[in-house]
């Protein structure tokens, strides 16, 4: 891996160009993002309203003092775009951050691809003048610090610089696994592995890509305007960069104090209830903050969650996402509650498997989503809400953000 480099100043990063990638529709977590794109998917409860996937990465790029952005949307935009406007367009000087809907730039089919959504956008990039452009997915869950990435990229005088992390073998089917030299230096690179190969440095872990690259502006503008349709950043640029060994990785730092780095791709229920319970069991992930604050997040307290049910959701593996309501005596195991659901004090879950697949969204690892149309399925009748006391994720201790 390459060394980690000292941040940069916030000068030194007045001619990066960052791009936002929040277009993609995620059908893994099914009814959780019928109506919305997983960025804009509403996790936590805080004073200023939902903390949502997207702003972690907005914190993150804040924090790092990124001038400017393009937020490169697509499906079911319009709650992400409302809230970057609302919570994250203020805080970037001179209106430097762009929403750029894919239908509105290209036409009903939108974006075509990762690497499109730079394409499409090229006039406003070369406005900047870059020297750098800066590519973030908005549908992770971690904290870093991109300066010391931008600043590793200048030093190596590679043309794509990937931040990476480690995963056990077997999770690293899903993503990209690039391994790469002592150096840094990536030496082979395919968007799935069949049986992904060992990091050389830790048995048992695979090194896979974060989606958050750094490009040479100059080698990526004719990367996207040569001959040929390159529309996949994974698919068609990055093979060309790691054959002509122009192609680095970045390892993600650990926090301070923290024996290693967190990161959480949230793509499927399974791995959403599981990050979720790693946050309410204080798990060293941290909650987005505006600046001001230190630059190390404040994690959550565990009874945030836990308080929510007279059993405890945490203590029965199960998560509520904000305005959930929970009626007392609800019985609730692996479960995960969707925003806004109303949960009434008869209801079990987790405990008959078959019954769980007959009313709600069941996974093979155990996770059931519940949510108000599945609810009003299973009493047949159309939801009309429920009367008693209830207990409800907004009313917990909120997040100061």
């Amino acid at each position: 891996m390459m060394d980690l480099s000292p941040a940069l100043p916030r000068a030194a990063l007045s001619r990066t160009m960052t791009v936002l990638l929040a277009g993609a529709d995620s059908s893994r977590l099914h009814e959780l993002t019928a109506r919305m794109c997983k960025p804009a998917l509403p996790l936590f409860a805080t004073h200023k309203g939902p903390l949502r996937i997207v702003d972690f990465a907005m914190a993150n790029a804040v924090r790092s003092g990124l001038p400017r952005m393009i937020a490169a949307t697509q499906c079911h935009a319009e709650t992400l775009e409302a809230h970057l406007e609302r919570r994250w367009a203020p805080l970037f000087p001179g209106a430097e951050l762009l929403i750029r809907n894919g239908s509105a730039v290209r036409g009903a089919g939108g974006y075509r691809g990762s690497a499109d959504a730079v394409a499409a956008n090229l006039a406003l990039i070369d406005a900047a003048a870059p020297d750098e452009v800066l590519v973030l997915p908005g549908d992770q869950i971690y904290q870093m610090d991109y300066s010391a990435l931008i600043a590793a990229h200048r030093e190596s005088g590679a043309m794509v610089t990937l931040a990476v992390h480690r995963l056990p073998v077997d999770q690293a089917r899903d993503y990209q696994v690039v391994p790469a030299a002592p150096g840094g230096k990536i030496i082979d690179h395919d968007d799935r592995f069949s049986r992904p190969a060992e990091d050389p440095d830790q048995a048992g872990q695979a090194v896979v890509s974060m989606g958050v690259l750094v490009f040479d502006w100059a080698w990526l503008r004719n990367m996207v305007t040569t001959s040929g349709a390159k529309l996949d950043f994974g698919r068609d640029i990055l093979p060309v960069a790691v054959a002509a060994g122009l192609a680095m990785a970045y390892p993600l730092p650990a926090l301070p104090g923290q024996p290693a780095p967190y990161w959480r791709d949230v793509g499927t229920l399974d791995s959403l209830r599981q990050t979720l319970l790693e946050f309410s069991n204080g798990v060293p992930c941290h909650v987005p903050v505006l600046p001001g604050a230190p630059f190390r997040l404040a994690g959550m307290q565990p009874d945030m969650v836990g308080s929510l049910a007279a059993e405890g959701l945490s203590r029965t593996q199960s998560a509520a996402l904000p305005g959930a309501w929970i009626m007392p005596g609800a019985r609730l195991e692996r479960a995960i509650i969707a925003p806004g659901t109303s949960v009434p004090a008869d209801l079990e879950v987790g405990v008959d498997a078959a019954e769980d697949a007959r009313w709600f969204r069941r996974t093979e690892a155990g996770t059931v989503l519940v949510t108000n149309a599945m609810l009003a399925r299973r009493a047949g009748r159309a939801f009309g809400g429920l009367r008693g006391p209830l207990l409800r994720a907004f009313d917990l201790p909120s997040i100061a953000c």
